[in-house]
């Protein structure tokens, strides 16, 4: 990307962000050198948010600037109610996405990146959705659809069938409403004209992510046409992978900052200076080379998305929830802050990182001080709401793993069960000073009725099978827990990190 200079005195005229602009905007900030006209599709992606315009898309529009992938176009979709909002938004600028890099050593660079080429109307019955899908150019469905988007039973792990929406697209296969029945019945017109299999390709933060999302859509399949599934599991391909990079939400200082930089673009996105991905090579269709562009194919990406989730993602929510109490409003300010910071490291050290695997190269040791730099980043506005968003499916994905190794192991659990405490009060819904935490999580109510209930019965937060499966029955865990949840209403939040961290 090319860095960005700020003529001094001088106000660069915001431009509308549309195809017919790209020429005027060459001069100062990168714009994509292929001709987009002449791309074709490849790729179906179902939820076009910000990650994925900084990720995946990303390295495919490397690919057409190095005069590859062209016929590995992006079409964009979306099953939920906000998704109307962002396909207007993307067909009103071309589908062109702003990507503004936050480099805390160099400033800032920016580039227009133009790889998608359109996006499907969100629709009721999902209709041009499965069309879209059974095209026979699509080779590749990719999502990010959140970690607690792929129906999982909690007390199996399996397809929750059950859940109203798979019920619903089990039983009506022709008007799904998940993006799981668009595929499944996309895969189904595809099988029926002999278009063939493809690959789905999950994006989201969850360990053995392939297999999850095979999981599902099999699932499905099976509930309402047994041949289907087989051939589908058969025939088609999940590959696991490991996603990354620090993406944080659009608000109104980064619609600024592209307008400060000559842009008006509707929907900019702003991201760290690291991307990561390590895919399986599994791809039934073909894929793009994203291996000139910075990926990497790997077998053994199962020990790269348990060292990242971890550590990254785990430690992500080390301190969002603690940063939310006492009223911090982005990572960066959290890892200033020293309490903050040492309960990050002490937990990580003692608790986390003895039980990731060995990865040549780089030591989790190494690792983890470089998650530290990246959760450092000031450029970086990312903040402590979006990152502690979702608890209820990112605390069993990202922390309680790692409780569990450490009760098989016997080493220690008191920091990750300090962590879940500070959750626990987080979700009370009241800051350390009295103010309200608004609703953030899904399923904020009941979680907010366990927490109060928990200030008297600490077990009352445990036993959410959902959540916790078992944990509540382990004594070293369940007591340490509600220890702690005790010392926090009874000496406040500082001061009971304090006396964690003042432990041998």
């Amino acid at each position: 990307m090319d860095e960005l200079m700020e003529p001094a005195g001088k106000d660069i005229r915001a431009t509308a962000l549309c195809n017919a602009a790209l020429a005027d905007l060459a001069d100062h900030i990168a714009v994509p050198s292929y001709d987009r006209a002449s791309i074709t599709p490849g790729i179906v992606h179902i939820g076009v948010g910000n990650f994925h315009r900084a990720h995946l898309a990303w390295y495919v529009h490397r690919l057409m600037q190095l005069g590859g992938a062209r016929d590995w176009g992006i079409i964009g979709a979306g099953v939920m109610e906000h998704d109307k909002a962002m396909r207007q938004t993307l067909l009103a600028q071309d589908c062109l996405t702003t990507l503004i890099e936050l480099d805390p050593d160099h400033g800032r660079a920016a580039e227009v990146i133009g790889p998608m080429i359109d996006y499907v109307p969100v629709e009721a019955d999902n209709a041009t959705l499965v069309q879209a899908i059974a095209d026979p150019r699509i080779r590749i469905v990719s999502m990010t659809v959140t970690e607690g988007g792929y129906f999982l039973d909690p007390t199996n792990g399996g397809i929750d069938r059950s859940h109203p929406d798979i019920c619903h697209d089990a039983q009506n296969r022709d008007v799904p409403r998940t993006a799981f029945g668009a595929i499944v019945a996309g895969l189904r017109r595809r099988h029926d004209t002999g278009a063939g299999p493809l690959t789905c390709l999950c994006c989201d933060n969850l360990q053995a992510n392939g297999t999850i999302l095979k999981q599902t859509v099999v699932g499905l399949a099976r509930l309402g046409d047994p041949d289907l599934a087989a051939w589908i599991e058969a025939s088609c391909s999940f590959p696991n992978s490991m996603v990354d990079c620090i993406v944080p939400a659009t608000g109104p200082a980064e619609l600024q900052l592209a307008a400060k930089l000559g842009l008006n673009d509707a929907a900019p996105v702003t991201h760290e200076n690291f991307r990561q991905w390590v895919v399986e090579d599994d791809f039934c269709a073909g894929r793009p080379d994203w291996n000139l562009v910075g990926a990497e194919f790997s077998d053994n990406v199962h020990a790269h998305e348990t060292r990242k989730i971890r550590i990254l993602n785990g430690g992500h929510q080390i301190i969002a929830n603690i940063g939310e109490l006492l009223g911090l409003h982005s990572i960066a300010q959290t890892m200033e802050t020293p309490l903050i910071s040492a309960l990050f490291s002490k937990v990580q050290n003692e608790e986390i990182l003895p039980h990731v695997p060995h990865l040549p190269g780089m030591s989790a040791a190494e690792y983890l001080e470089l998650i530290d730099r990246r959760f450092s980043n000031p450029a970086i506005a990312d903040t402590v709401r979006r990152v502690a968003f979702d608890g209820s499916s990112r605390h069993p994905g990202f922390l309680l793993p790692s409780i569990r190794d450490g009760l098989a192991a016997g080493t220690p659990v008191a920091g990750l069960a300090l962590v879940e405490a500070l959750w626990a009060r987080m979700c009370a819904s009241t800051r350390e000073d009295g103010s309200v935490i608004t609703a953030n999580d899904p399923h904020w109510d009941m979680l907010t009725e366990r927490a109060k209930a928990a200030r008297h019965r600490a077990t009352e937060w445990l036993e959410m099978p959902q959540i916790y499966g078992d944990l509540a029955a382990h004594p070293r865990f369940a007591s340490t827990f509600a220890a702690w949840l005790s010392a926090i209403y009874d000496d406040g939040v500082e001061m009971t990190v304090q006396k964690y961290l003042d432990q041998s």
